[in-house]
Formats: structure tokens, C-alpha cells, sequence
């Protein structure tokens, strides 16, 4: 299973510590084509959304790696799981229905929460 934990929570990482990275870095305007909900939401709440990626991307490594509160691990999962519901909701609130990558990042940080439960 920490095999299993390592590879899914480690590639979870990597994708919110990118994401993350970038809505705390872009202008709204280089990050419009990639995220159309951006243009609706004032720029202090997506650097706030992005900096909780990173934050949570470290939370998924650094507790266990470290062997500090490991336990963060799967608090940063849960948080991950709440973060894609939410997304998905505001997606489908401004009628885009293209929420596949939500799902797909749903489904990981929810294997992420299992794994990190039972390792």
C-alpha cells in the first residue's frame, strides 16, 4: 500500500503544486485559456485557491516523508476531495459541462484518502 500511496498522492502532488503554482504566479489573462472560470473570480481568491494547492501538495508529501503528523497526509487528501467537489460545482453552475478532469482528479484524491487511511 505505500507503494500504491506514494505513486498516487506523489502524482496528485505534482498536479496541484503546478496548478497552484500557476494561479498564485499568472495574470488572469494568461490564465483565462486554461481556466475559463477565472474570468468570474476576483484574482485574490484564485492566488488564495492556488496557494492552498501548494499547500495541500505539500501536505500530501512532506508529513510522510518526514514522519511529522503523517496524519496531514490524509487531512490534505480530504482537502483535495472538497476542492474537486466544489470545482465541479462552480463548473456546472457557469454551464460547462467539460468536468472530466475534475472527476479524474476526484477519483485520485479520493484513492489518495483510501490509501493514506489504510497505510
Amino acid at each position: 500500500m505505500t507503494v500504491a500511496y506514494w505513486t498516487v498522492a506523489g502524482l496528485l502532488a505534482l498536479f496541484y503544486l503546478y496548478g497552484g503554482g500557476l494561479k498564485v504566479v499568472e495574470s488572469r489573462e494568461r490564465l483565462l485559456p486554461m481556466m475559463a472560470w477565472v474570468d468570474s473570480t476576483p484574482m485574490a481568491a484564485v492566488r488564495a485557491i492556488g496557494s492552498v494547492e501548494i499547500l495541500g501538495a505539500a501536505g500530501l508529501v512532506l508529513p510522510r516523508l518526514t514522519g511529522v503528523a503523517p496524519w496531514l497526509g490524509l487531512a490534505a487528501a480530504v482537502g483535495f476531495v472538497v476542492l474537486q467537489v466544489g470545482a465541479i460545482r462552480v463548473h456546472l453552475r457557469m454551464g460547462d459541462r467539460q468536468v472530466a478532469l475534475n472527476l479524474a482528479l476526484l477519483a485520485a484524491a479520493g484513492a489518495t484518502v483510501w490509501l493514506a487511511a489504510v497505510s
